[in-house]
């Protein structure tokens, strides 16, 4: 007697039919296996084989599968229309990855390509990074100078219509293509908003969305900022050459930088891993874990720190996610920088495009992000080392203080009433309008002061 095991998703009572009908094909498919030849010879001439059965616990439930054909078979009898049998499975399909997570999805042909115009930095639309919370679409951020942020939507706005179309129901592939149009037309999001006792509508007008990914400028003498808006495939690339044109306008190494990932939504995990790896001379930049072996990466820095004398501030808020978070627990946990503005998002998960054939695809979660520490971001986010809230700022109006200018035949001073470049600079600086960048601004001066005080001891033990 002869043993062969016949592994089988099917019901338990048509192994054997399984077995005797699959192995022809087994054995044109692997010519070079001499035993299972010989177990086909064997039960061509009548011998006995005996069939080890596959455990029902691994096999795929009977009841459902039965379930699930019932249900196939109502919905071609009874449904109001009609419907194929193509549509109904790739529904099933859709149904299978939505029910996941909010991130895993089926990618038909359109789908696909609005992934890749995405990750390149131009496609059209609204310009809104979206995800599904409680049925509707929640705006983790809208991205810089598009169409939605000159509008006035906001990170956190829940969207409850599109148009005139309720969003409950809507799959978030289905939302984004109504959000998607011809350049030029307006499409009304109605939103419901932290704060606000009604839905508040919001008219805005589609366009092309050209995504720039970085932006650096000198906001004060001697301070740097660098704005990271989504990271692309050649973020990376760019926030180096940025670091490095802050340098050389400045003429020597900055006293403080500032890198801002508010309202970042994320992007290729790739460009976060190399911008942190601008700024760390050594160790652990993120690394994955999965079920799959390909699911579990680890990321190194590589020797060589752009700027290894400057202070660093990195911004971030309720709108910073995924690949921005990896890059702020990154210089957080190998105290590179200090983390400031509020809890970020926690979107911490990694999704794999896995293709089914040239047009179709599955954007499926297959991994978790964890930072240098082991620290989980998936629905936790990053904590900022100092909370500090948006806010409105105002100058508060007071009688000016009688001064030694203002006594008659007063000497005078040195350069008084020239007023300074780094005085125009500084009442023109984007830091004097944003709270969270005031503070980071401030922070970095302090520190730069500390630093100028101990160089005399330093020096001195040296």
């Amino acid at each position: 007697m002869r043993r062969v095991r016949c592994f089988n998703h099917a019901a338990t009572i048509s192994v054997l039919a399984f077995c005797l009908t699959a192995l022809p094909g087994l054995i044109h498919a692997q010519e070079a296996d001499e035993e299972t030849r010989r177990l086909l010879e064997g039960i061509q001439h009548g011998e006995q084989v005996e069939i080890e059965l596959p455990d029902p616990e691994e096999q795929l439930p009977l009841d459902d599968l039965r379930k699930f054909a019932e249900v196939f078979g109502r919905i071609k009898d009874a449904y109001v229309e009609e419907v194929d049998d193509r549509q109904l499975l790739e529904s099933a399909i859709k149904g299978m990855l939505s029910d996941l997570d909010p991130h895993s999805t089926y990618l038909a042909p359109k789908d696909y390509e609005q992934l890749e115009e995405s990750t390149s930095g131009e496609f059209g639309g609204l310009g809104i990074e979206v995800g599904m919370e409680d049925g509707f679409v929640k705006v983790i951020s809208p991205i810089d100078d598009t169409p939605a942020q000159k509008a006035g939507v906001q990170a956190g706005d829940l969207i409850i219509k599109l148009g005139d179309q309720p969003v409950k129901g809507m799959s978030l592939e289905e939302a984004v293509k109504l959000m998607r149009g011809k350049p030029g037309t307006v499409l009304t999001l109605t939103i419901m908003r932290e704060g606000e006792s009604a839905p508040i509508e919001i008219d805005v007008e589609r366009d092309i969305i050209k995504v720039t990914s970085i932006k650096s400028r000198i906001i004060e003498n001697g301070y740097g900022y660098v704005r990271i808006t989504q990271f692309q495939a050649d973020t990376g690339s760019q926030f180096t050459k940025a670091l490095e044109d802050l340098e050389k306008e400045h003429g020597s190494d900055l006293d403080g930088l500032i890198i801002d990932l508010r309202n970042n939504p994320g992007g290729i995990l790739q460009a976060a891993v190399e911008a942190a790896d601008a700024l760390l001379d050594e160790g652990l930049i993120v690394y994955t874990e999965g079920r799959i072996q390909s699911s579990r990466l680890r990321f190194n820095a590589k020797p060589g720190d752009i700027m290894p004398n400057t202070p660093m501030v990195v911004l971030i808020n309720g709108g910073s996610a995924s690949a921005s978070e990896i890059l702020a627990g990154a210089l957080q946990d190998h105290e590179r920088a200090v983390v400031m503005g509020t809890q970020s998002f926690g979107k911490g998960s990694v999704q794999t495009v896995i293709p089914l054939d040239e047009t179709h695809a599955i954007k499926m979660t297959t991994a978790r992000y964890y930072t240098p520490d082991g620290r989980s971001i998936q629905a936790k986010g990053i904590k900022p080392d100092i909370e500090v809230k948006p806010a409105e700022l105002t100058e508060l109006d007071s009688q000016p203080f009688f001064t030694e200018a203002d006594l008659s035949g007063h000497l005078e001073g040195q350069d008084e009433g020239q007023e300074t470049v780094e005085e125009e600079r500084q009442q023109t600086s984007p830091a004097s309008k944003d709270f969270q960048l005031r503070s980071a601004l401030n922070l970095l001066k302090g520190l730069s002061i500390l630093n100028q005080r101990n160089k005399p001891e330093q020096e001195s033990a040296d």
